[in-house]
């Protein structure tokens, strides 16, 4: 038998292996720069009728509230308020989409200092509320500075919503140990959700509560996703109807 044979073999199977990494890689970049020209459409083709929408709505609730019974003005407000919302979820969307463009500067970062800046705005925007945050003095990370600030913005205020019913609420950010990985985690005593609807909480406007008892844009989510999938990390979460969420990721070790 020829010894050069399985080495040829070897090399055959490797650069097949390699056309198809950079098939896949081609399509996302693809599939990437479809979804920004359509965030792109989005923002710029309806940005502008919302505003009219919103404005229109606003001459008639303010120069013809005498006209205008109070049915009237209520659906006056109801239209505001959807235009405003859709306004919003547009926004959030070119947040998403700008995620995979973002520059991407990897450091050792401590999540812990990011985080106790975050809880202080949070408690200084509803200083009535009793919530205890849990913050170790140092959490060491790597990764980019700017996304990882998204991603505990978005889970901190997360949980500081979803805590928001209960009389008094404990929010914890830590690392723990999960199957030989280090993952960190932001973990709430709220609302929490079914375990069966855990895989979708990260889907885009995917929303388990109506906008009345938790309002938000439903995006908050898929965007810590999209940040720690540009550090080759993953998402998800645990948790039980009002027994509290834990939303864990994880990164890379180091550079």
């Amino acid at each position: 038998m020829d010894a050069a044979a399985p080495h040829a073999s070897l090399q055959a199977i490797n650069s097949a292996l390699e056309q198809q990494l950079l098939a896949r890689s081609a399509e996302l970049q693809a599939a990437n720069r479809e979804f920004e020209a359509f965030a792109y459409s989005v923002s710029h083709d309806l940005r502008a009728p919302l505003r009219t929408i919103d404005g229109f709505a606003r001459v008639l609730e303010e120069d013809y509230a005498s006209r205008v019974d109070d049915e009237g003005r209520d659906a006056l407000r109801r239209v505001r308020a959807a235009a405003q919302k859709m306004a919003e979820q547009i926004d959030d969307l070119l947040k998403l989409s700008r995620i995979a463009r973002a520059e991407f500067a990897p450091d050792s970062i401590d999540l812990g200092e990011l985080a106790r800046t975050i809880a202080a705005e949070l408690k200084a925007a509803a200083p009535g509320r009793d919530v205890t945050f849990v913050i170790p003095p140092r959490l060491d990370a790597w990764g980019d500075r700017a996304l990882l600030t998204l991603v505990l913005r978005n889970l901190l205020a997360n949980a500081w919503k979803f805590t928001s019913r209960h009389p008094s609420a404990r929010i914890e950010i830590g690392v723990a140990d999960k199957g030989g990985e280090p993952a960190y985690f932001v973990r709430d005593d709220g609302a929490g959700f079914e375990s069966a609807d855990a895989k979708d909480l990260f889907a885009p406007f995917r929303r388990l509560h109506g906008e009345t008892e938790f309002p938000g844009s439903g995006i908050g989510l898929a965007i810590v996703r999209r940040a720690i999938q540009r550090h080759g990390g993953r998402t998800w979460a645990e948790g039980a109807v009002e027994q509290g969420a834990t939303f864990l990721f994880t990164l890379p070790a180091s550079a």
